[in-house]
Order: structure tokens, then C-alpha cells, then sequence
């Protein structure tokens, strides 16, 4: 009698998951740090804490958030291009990673296959 050998499944890439909380923390850093400085400069106070700056209503001008899109591509292995970034700015940084967040998955997800 003949035996048969099956082959081994063909595995897809893994793909590694969204790196989401270190994405959060660079961009939420950076935009904090970005916030405190148009603040020293426009006068004006803020909170103590990074948490209360993260709510507090602050214009941040859409150019702004493109220009520091840049710190977290190393860690996504991707360029991001402009349009993750809403037009028009946002009026907080929880705002603005509340936007952002998905959006720059979503195009992760894109470009490296994720589900």
C-alpha cells in the first residue's frame, strides 16, 4: 500500500501587529511638546499635567501635524503621506490622536498587508 505525504501548509508573512500605544505615546509627546511651546509663546497657560494638556482646547494647525508625522515612520517602517492628517487642523491633541490613530493604521495596514 502507498502512503502519500502531505506538504506543509504554505504560510503567509507574519505581519506584525499596529504598534498603536507606541505610535500614541511619540505623537502625543510630540504634540504636547508643540503645544507648550505655542503657548509660551502666544502667552497663554496650561495645565501641569501632560494628561489635562491632552484635553485642553489648543489650536494645532494641520502643516504642524504633517511636519511631525515624521517621528513616528522609523518606527512603522513607511513614509506617511499628508492626507492621515485632516485639513483645517484639530482644537486639542486628544482630538488629534483621536483622528490620526486610525487613520495611520489604516494606511499601515495597507502597505504591510495587516488584517
Amino acid at each position: 500500500m502507498a502512503t502519500a505525504t502531505l506538504a506543509p501548509p504554505v504560510s503567509a508573512p507574519v505581519v506584525a501587529p499596529f504598534p498603536s500605544a507606541a505610535v500614541e505615546a511619540d505623537l502625543r509627546s510630540e504634540l504636547i511638546e508643540i503645544v507648550k511651546s505655542e503657548a509660551a509663546i502666544r502667552g497663554v497657560a496650561l495645565p501641569p499635567t501632560p494628561v489635562a494638556i491632552g484635553s485642553t482646547p489648543f489650536q494645532i494647525d494641520s502643516l504642524v501635524v504633517v511636519s511631525i508625522l515624521c517621528i513616528v515612520e522609523p518606527l512603522l517602517g513607511i513614509e506617511l503621506p499628508e492626507n492621515v492628517v485632516r485639513t483645517g487642523g484639530y482644537r486639542s491633541v486628544d482630538q488629534a490622536l483621536a483622528q490620526l490613530l486610525p487613520n495611520i493604521e489604516t494606511f499601515w495596514k495597507k502597505r504591510k498587508g495587516g488584517k
